[in-house]
């Protein structure tokens, strides 16, 4: 058995489309799911799988989530080791050492529309540092020194129709949902 790690969009914010923990626990059980954990109440759920690939087990989880909640909820998965390797393809090392100021956009896929990524080509670097951020595969690594609130390259990253889900999550939570993959 294999860790997977399931991000949920859009769930619990402003209190609009509420999934408390205790149900994520306990749908993630009656969809068959093992030694599940739920880290914030944001949609982080670390579980053992027996190997189904992890855009299968996204759909699975869409659906059990849809046919419970009445709504859908778009859900990004990752092995153990995929995790493991985004966290290790951090362009921003020197960042870990202050958390906060690091976030890591999950794609469910990697973007191929020419027209959405010529979007994030386009962004000026310089009009926004000492922002940054590069696209490593199925992940937006995204450095904003001075806060992700008012920062106007998270807004233009956010607002980047790239034609996949995407959630973000902090380095903090990233970190730590590997952590509770490891045991």
């Amino acid at each position: 058995m294999a860790f997977q790690i399931a991000l949920l969009r859009g769930i619990n914010v402003g209190g609009n489309r509420k999934f408390p923990m205790a149900r994520q626990r306990e749908l993630m059980a009656e969809l068959g799911f093992k030694d599940v954990t739920v880290h914030l109440q944001t949609g982080n759920i670390v579980f053992t799988d027996p190997g189904t690939p992890p855009e299968r087990t996204a759909r699975t989880l869409e659906d059990g989530f849809a046919a419970d909640l009445g709504f859908p909820v778009p859900v990004m998965v990752r092995t153990r080791d995929e995790l493991a390797a985004a966290i290790e393809a951090n362009p921003y090392p020197e960042a870990a050492a202050e958390p906060k100021t690091l976030h890591v956009v999950f794609l469910a896929d990697v973007p191929t529309d020419p027209a959405a990524l010529a979007a994030l080509d386009t962004v000026d670097p310089a009009a926004y540092a000492p922002e940054e951020f590069r696209l490593i595969g199925r992940e937006i690594f995204l450095r904003c020194p001075d806060g992700i609130g008012r920062s106007k390259l998270a807004a233009k990253v956010a607002n980047a129709r790239l034609g996949v889900p995407a959630t973000a999550r902090n380095w903090n939570t990233v970190t730590k949902l590997l952590a509770l993959a490891d045991g």
